[in-house]
């Protein structure tokens, strides 16, 4: 079992590896960045950013793309879900706020996501019409995210806060590699949950922010020039790299937060769309808050 553990967690790299030495989509000069500016003029930041872009960027995203649904898959057939009676005593966790908020994040990262992985795989997919549908599509469904990305910090800042609870869920990876049903110490979000959090907001702020600077690449940045002390195609190199890097873990953490909430815990998702957990789910996989609402009366 661990052998085959272990060649699957090389499975991405291989596949990496294969592409990069007989695809041409990332080969020596001949990645175009999608926001129109390549390998001209390497200076400053120029050398670093097409290192990056032309042999780094590409396979790093296809080895997450690949990898992390093959762990899980593995998980899935070898752990299993965990399953918890639906028919029972109900929690409410979210407020409508918070589902709304969270709705409507959800929904532009659906967009956001998969337009993003067109992008950068522009080459591979032809170009033409149906990358730039994915870039008008990527750049419009930013909007409402970041309309809510500030309101989403705040509500649940409070809760993911990182406490000694994290650091007892992370040493048994938060009881997912047991099919038994042991208290899990973790409060109203667990370390992963914590984890996705801080990418989600501060992280994709950090994309908000270097994408808009991308989009508006002709736009005179003067004040971040003699901020920064950078030239304006470095700044717009240094917002690509940064996009690029915060996005690795972006979608490495997005496709676990679907795969926990979808498939690893059985109905899970239905919290954020009603509002309430299962009284057990609870009482399980979240012992420390579900301690504090027995001594609040509210269980």
């Amino acid at each position: 079992m661990k052998h085959r553990l272990g060649a699957l967690l090389l499975l991405p790299l291989m596949v990496s590896a294969v592409f990069a030495a007989e695809n041409p989509i990332w080969g020596e000069g001949r990645i175009t960045n999608i926001f129109g500016y390549g390998k001209e003029g390497s200076t400053g930041l120029g050398p670093l950013f097409t290192l990056l872009q032309n042999q780094y960027f590409v396979p790093i995203f296809l080895a997450i793309i690949v990898g992390v649904p093959a762990v899980f898959l593995l998980h899935y057939l070898v752990i299993g879900p965990k399953v918890f009676p639906h028919g029972g005593k109900k929690i409410k966790v979210f407020s409508l706020f918070n589902r709304v908020i969270h709705q409507i994040a959800a929904i532009s990262f659906i967009v956001i996501i998969p337009t993003g992985i067109v992008m950068v795989f522009g080459s591979f997919f032809g170009g033409g019409w149906f990358v730039t549908l994915c870039k008008d599509l990527h750049g419009l469904f930013t909007i409402p995210f970041a309309l809510v990305v500030i309101p989403m910090f705040f509500m649940w800042v409070k809760e993911a806060i990182p406490n000694t609870d994290d650091i007892k869920w992370m040493m048994i990876l938060g009881g997912y590699l047991s099919k038994e049903k042991k208290p899990i110490p973790a409060g109203k979000f667990n370390a992963g949950q914590k984890m996705w959090f801080w990418i989600a907001t501060l992280g994709s702020l950090v994309m908000v922010i270097t994408g808009v600077m991308m989009y508006l690449l002709d736009f005179d940045m003067s004040m971040l020039v003699s901020l920064t002390g950078l030239s304006q195609i470095d700044l717009l190199r240094l917002a690509a790299i940064l996009h690029n890097v915060v996005g690795f873990a972006v979608l490495a953490l997005f496709i676990t937060h679907v795969y926990m909430s979808m498939f690893a815990i059985k109905g899970a998702v239905h919290s954020i769309i009603d509002g309430h957990m299962e009284e057990e789910e609870v009482r399980i996989l979240h012992s420390s808050y579900y301690k504090k609402l027995k001594e609040k009366g509210e269980v």
